[in-house]
């Protein structure tokens, strides 16, 4: 993924030509197979893409093109709805913060889906085959008079069109006081944590009326609040270790091993400030957005306003590298600080072999990084690249210098449009891209298998 950056094409779009607040894509996260990917609103719908199973025929066909299979609407639910808090008085939105898929264990799948407030637990099946031929009940599902019944059959199972159902399995609520910013699954496939600005807590999967909180910030005295938990997630092999994030840069592992409290982590990841760059922006630009475990479980990847970052579990003196993804907004801060864009928070994701880095930013731009060569790459999700198959092409934001054509200048960036929410496949080189309204789902030509990274 270096300096040859050609290789991604458009897979499949989902576009809408007009924008309501409520259709504004705020999640999307592929299952463990990647062959479902969800995607959550401001709306509080969820939205599930299914990729299509292809023919031996069409398999051949997709490999000389480098198409595996398209994704498609699968199934389209409401999880959440607008609610109120009475004793607060204040609104309960319905947007869809997080969706997390839950190892498949039958042949049906789960996934967990949050807003600020309430975590619900979703099961999504299929149904091709329906029962008739009941004793006590005619066609229509009336019951029969008894009177008339004067012989009995065994009711039999008749192939209909497939029917997918989304039911709601579990509900777990009153677990937070503040807004919900995270959840995730435990390696362990039976308990998740969810995590809200000052707490962090820990369900079974079966049980929804209690939770165990095992990490909580809250000061005695609200005024002495310094910092805030922004994200946590558990380690993708080791059932008892978690990290969370705070908006004073700060990285904290925790295992719950050492304590069942764990308000004193086991390590502590912090980059060193330099006093000489200190502004009134410090502190707002060094918040963690985001943090991502690697799938060896042996690094860390973070957001902050201006850089993403990877950290070594077994060095916390600082992160051994780091990539600026739009160092020419340091100069802007003043007027992105007025129009509220210094606080947006955005995602970063890990490819599948951890040796590439991918995380969004404005003009609908997203950027890539090879680890290997710390090279860096500059793509736009844009809809005139959004027919199937096409190329996408490298964009460059101009900074001084010589000027090529195509270039965009940092006065002419669209802060309206920006990428938040991403999700890479996990096992193969398809990306899904969240912009405002519209999912694009991006696939590298180049056979993984083969490719160099």
């Amino acid at each position: 993924m270096g300096e040859d950056a050609e290789s991604p094409k458009i897979n499949h779009t989902f576009l809408r030509d007009y924008v309501t607040e409520a259709d504004v894509i705020s999640t999307v996260e592929f299952n463990q197979t990647g062959d479902l990917l969800a995607t959550g609103d401001k709306g509080g719908r969820v939205v599930i893409f299914q990729r299509e199973t292809e023919s031996k025929g069409e398999s051949e066909e997709a490999g000389e093109t480098g198409d595996s299979g398209e994704y498609n609407v699968y199934s389209t639910f409401q999880s959440h709805e607008p609610d109120f808090d009475y004793l607060k008085s204040l609104e309960i939105e319905e947007k869809i913060n997080k969706i997390r898929w839950l190892p498949q264990q039958n042949a049906a799948h789960f996934l967990l889906s949050t807003n600020d407030k309430t975590i619900k637990l979703w099961k999504v099946s299929e149904r091709d085959k329906r029962p008739e031929g009941y004793n006590l009940k005619d066609e229509e599902g009336r019951l029969k008079d008894i009177s008339t019944i004067t012989s009995l059959q065994v009711p039999v199972l008749k192939p209909t069109d497939l029917m997918v159902e989304v039911r709601p399995r579990r509900v777990f609520a009153n677990g937070h006081t503040y807004h919900v910013n995270s959840i995730s699954v435990n390696s362990d496939g039976e308990t998740y944590l969810s995590a809200d600005d000052l707490r962090i807590n820990m369900w079974h999967l079966g049980i929804t009326d209690r939770s165990f909180n095992i990490v909580d910030i809250k000061p005695a005295n609200m005024e002495d609040l310094t910092e805030v938990i922004t994200a946590a997630e558990f380690h993708p092999q080791h059932c008892h270790v978690f990290v969370y994030s705070s908006s004073k840069g700060t990285l904290r592992l925790c295992d719950m091993r050492a304590s069942a409290l764990c308000d004193k982590h086991t390590k502590s990841f912090e980059e060193p400030e330099d006093p000489g760059s200190r502004s009134f922006f410090s502190e707002i630009i060094s918040s963690v957005s985001d943090v991502k475990f690697s799938h060896s479980g042996r690094y860390l990847l973070t957001r902050d306003y201006l850089t993403a970052k990877v950290w070594d579990l077994n060095m916390d003196k600082g992160p051994v590298e780091t990539y600026q993804v739009h160092e020419y907004l340091r100069s802007k801060l003043c007027s992105l600080y007025e129009n509220d864009c210094i606080f947006d928070k955005f995602e970063c994701v890990w490819n599948s072999s951890d040796s590439v880095i991918m995380t969004g930013a404005y003009n609908s731009f997203f950027r890539m990084f090879d680890r290997e060569t710390g090279r860096g790459v500059t793509l736009e999700a844009w809809r005139e690249s959004s027919k199937p198959r096409a190329v996408l092409r490298t964009r460059r934001v101009y900074t001084g210098g010589k000027r090529r054509r195509g270039d965009v200048g940092v006065d002419s960036l669209d802060f309206t449009k920006k990428i938040l929410h991403m999700a890479w496949h996990p096992s193969e080189n398809i990306i899904a891209i969240a912009a405002t309204n519209n999912l694009y789902i991006f696939q590298d030509r180049v056979n993984p298998e083969t490719q160099t990274q």
